[in-house]
């Protein structure tokens, strides 16, 4: 068969079909692959239905136990993982135990996905610890701090931002539950983790690489330019602000739920001393309720039994560990020491601290400012809703502005001539004034944002204390503090010399009117003037605003001139007395009032400020003074601090001869007080007041007997030891204080302060 014919055949068996035949199935191919096998049987070590366990061991809904959901946090896979975290933490909510019991190794294999490249396995993680580590109990979790800062401040330097962002989420966590640890050594210049994680804020805010400088501890922590959104860059923001608040508030040991006393630092400045302004400071401040008054004899001599009286006898002591007494003010001739002058570095490591707090601020001085600018305009808009995101982000820049210049000008140096911390705060409170007061500007909606209402409050306030920062401290480099001096107390003393000084930075007055015009609006309850809302209302000022503004109107009455009428201290005497008995800012109005009543009575005060600063501002004063006996009937023994604050004021104004206390002043007042203690009705006839209603053991009582024998008996113009003054008051009161005390054990003590004013006089 010739070779052509041959391969025609073979080309057409390629594509020929064969014929089946009856009974026969369908042929293999030539090319088939046999995938058959044999096997005696088959291991899946990886399904649990082959897998006999314990029922005894906790597990979860898949029947995982713990120890499964350990090896599979680290599972190549990312669903893997995080549905291992997921699992965790249902087997946690069943069986605590488990968790406390495993709390190291529970810890060491989280922290290794902050950092995760998976976004759903940080947010499941994120989420996990939102809410295992309050569960954890503080002194368990401090020992692991360090591991989880660790890997924290690794992922805040990672090539990718959003894992850096993530990185300061996790942060805010443990900022809320230990932020001692996480805060330590920030201003030390050791390598320490808080300095790790401040500069990770930095690197991520783009602020350390045009500050930085060879050796200069603000350096970014990567010249890589990173862009955040704005919710991110939100997120930054009011993490950094946390921290810094943190800090400033651990460094100064302040308590987290402060009192009026701990904020009065504004009055520093008026001091010769440090001691002097702490003593000042507890003039008026009740003691504890565990301590009770105890009765002081100088000769060992009880001057209570049988009436036999020998050696001088100190009327009362308001506690045991701290002592004050009916002549603890006599001995003006003993004053503090003056080593320390507040507002003067005491040692180098407070100004190694304000030195790297200075220059902190410096460093993220152009970031606030951008900041700021970036997002007034929509956070403040002419019309229409404020963006929530640009609004919380200027809120985070005053919050910042704030911790930072609140610490640096406290401690700003009377004697130093560098002022750019003083000029860094002026520029961004220029870029802040054009918006001020910040208000609701939009339209009119039916229902009011009580949210967006109460940021822009908030932002009010912290606009009006940075402004008064800044009045004090200028205030107070161009008028040195002069020597320490014996300054004269009560009627004839010298008038001090006003402050004229117009607080200007850069050549530019500050902007103190309109602060001033704000605040006094709002303690006349009106609308501050520029706020366009019209379905805006007017409401009563709450306990944190008043404490909040306390700086300011120091600011602006103690640099008022001498013999002007200052509207703001009218209008702050004026709500004083407005504010009911029941709210509670009362007490704060009656310890504000009462330091400023008293600041002039004390040797150690060196300010402007004076109760005779003009007559109008004077009679106010008096007038208030006459209301306290009404706020002593009201709140009764329903409000005992506030009841001992009055009562140790009325006593330290009457020891110190205040000029508020003249005559007529005195004797309405103890005629005012004349109902306190007995009430003489038409009908009834004498009837117990609300003075019988104290506890028998409550220091109070005491205290009121105190204050009732000082008005009577010690004040000038008596001539013997029962004398009293031409009116009758003081014979009425003494009537209804016998009259409530008859029969007491408070009575032998009353007799006992009587008589030792008769052997005094």
């Amino acid at each position: 068969m010739p070779k052509s014919v041959k391969k025609k055949k073979e080309k057409a068996a390629d594509f020929s079909k064969a014929k089946l035949k009856l009974g026969k199935g369908k042929q293999v191919a030539n090319n088939a692959v046999d995938t058959s096998f044999k096997a005696r049987s088959i291991a899946l070590p990886g399904q649990s239905i082959v897998q006999e366990r314990d029922a005894a061991v906790p597990s979860t809904k898949r029947r995982l136990t713990f120890d499964d959901l350990i090896s599979q946090l680290k599972h190549y896979n990312p669903t893997t993982r995080k549905d291992a975290i997921s699992g965790l933490r249902e087997l946690f909510s069943e069986h605590s135990s488990i968790a406390l019991g495993n709390l190291t190794t529970v810890l060491n294999r989280c922290v290794r996905m902050i950092g995760d490249d998976d976004a759903s396995v940080r947010k499941a993680l994120l989420s996990f610890f939102s809410w295992f580590i309050p569960l954890i109990p503080k002194d368990d979790l401090q020992p692991h701090a360090p591991v989880l800062l660790l890997f924290t401040t690794s992922a805040l330097t990672h090539i990718f931002p959003e894992i850096r962002v993530d990185a300061v989420r996790f942060l805010d966590i443990f900022l809320e539950h230990i932020p001692e640890i996480i805060v330590e050594g920030w201003s030390n210049g050791s390598a320490s983790h808080a300095r790790r994680v401040l500069e990770g804020y930095i690197g991520l805010l783009n602020a350390g690489t045009a500050f930085g400088g060879e050796g200069d501890p603000m350096r970014a922590t990567s010249t890589a330019s990173v862009v955040l959104y704005p919710k991110s860059k939100l997120v930054v923001l009011a993490s950094l602000s946390t921290f810094l608040r943190e800090a400033i508030r651990i460094r100064d040991n302040e308590p987290s739920t402060s009192t009026f006393a701990p904020q009065t630092w504004f009055l520093a400045s008026a001091f010769t001393s440090e001691a002097a302004f702490k003593a000042f400071n507890k003039l008026v401040a009740p003691a504890s309720d565990d301590k009770s008054f105890t009765l002081i004899c100088t000769e060992d001599v009880n001057p209570l039994q049988d009436g036999d009286f020998h050696g001088r006898f100190d009327v009362a002591n308001g506690s045991i560990a701290e002592s004050w007494t009916l002549y603890s003010l006599c001995d003006l001739d003993a004053s503090p020491s003056t080593s320390n002058i507040v507002g003067t570095p005491s040692d180098s490591g407070n100004s190694s601290r304000s030195a790297y707090l200075s220059h902190l601020a410096a460093t993220l001085q152009p970031t606030l400012v951008s900041t700021f600018l970036d997002c007034a305009p929509a956070a403040f808009p002419p019309a229409g809703s404020p963006s929530e995101t640009e609004l919380q982000m200027t809120m985070a820049v005053a919050e910042m502005t704030h911790s930072l210049y609140s610490t640096l000008l406290q401690e700003y140096s009377k004697n130093s001539t560098d002022g750019k911390d003083l000029d860094n705060l002026a520029v961004i409170l220029g870029h802040m004034s054009p918006y001020f007061p910040f208000a609701a500007n939009g339209l009119v909606t039916a229902k009011r944002d009580f949210k967006v209402e109460a940021s822009y409050e908030t932002l009010n306030l912290t606009f009006c204390e940075l402004s008064s920062l800044l009045v004090i401290a200028t205030s107070s480099s161009k008028t040195p503090h002069p020597p320490q001096r014996r300054a004269p107390i009560g009627r004839n003393a010298a008038k001090r010399p006003a402050s004229s000084v117009v607080p200007q930075v850069n050549g530019a007055p500050l902007q103190v009117e309109r602060v001033k015009s704000y605040v006094i609006h709002l303690l006349r309850g009106e609308l501050p003037r520029g706020s366009n809302t019209q379905n805006a209302l007017p409401h009563p000022i709450t306990h944190a605003t008043y404490l909040a503004l306390a700086p300011t109107i120091w600011a602006f009455i103690s640099t008022s001139e001498q013999g002007q009428t200052d509207e703001l201290l009218v209008a702050l005497l004026d709500h004083a007395i407005r504010v009911s008995s029941g709210s509670a800012v009362k007490k704060a109005t009656v310890d504000f009032l009462g330091l400023l009543s008293l600041l002039c009575t004390d040797p150690q005060f060196c300010g402007a400020f004076t109760l005779r600063q003009s007559p109008e501002g004077h009679q106010k004063f008096q007038e208030w003074l006459l209301h306290l006996p009404k706020i002593l009937w009201e709140v009764g023994a329903n409000n005992l601090p506030l009841s001992e604050t009055i009562l140790r004021l009325l006593l330290r104004l009457s020891q110190r001869k205040s000029s508020l206390l003249d005559r007529p002043t005195c004797a309405a007042i103890r005629s005012r007080l004349v109902p306190y203690f007995t009430i003489t009705h038409p009908t009834r006839g004498q009837l117990p007041g609300p003075f019988t209603k104290l506890p028998s053991a409550a220091s109070e009582r005491r205290l009121a007997l105190d204050v009732a024998a000082t008005l009577v008996f010690g004040m000038p113009g008596t001539e013997t030891s029962m004398a009293v003054d031409a009116d009758d008051s003081g014979d009425l009161l003494v009537k209804a204080t016998i009259g409530a005390v008859g029969g007491t054990e408070d009575e032998r003590y009353w007799n006992a302060v009587v008589t030792c004013y008769s052997q005094r006089c």
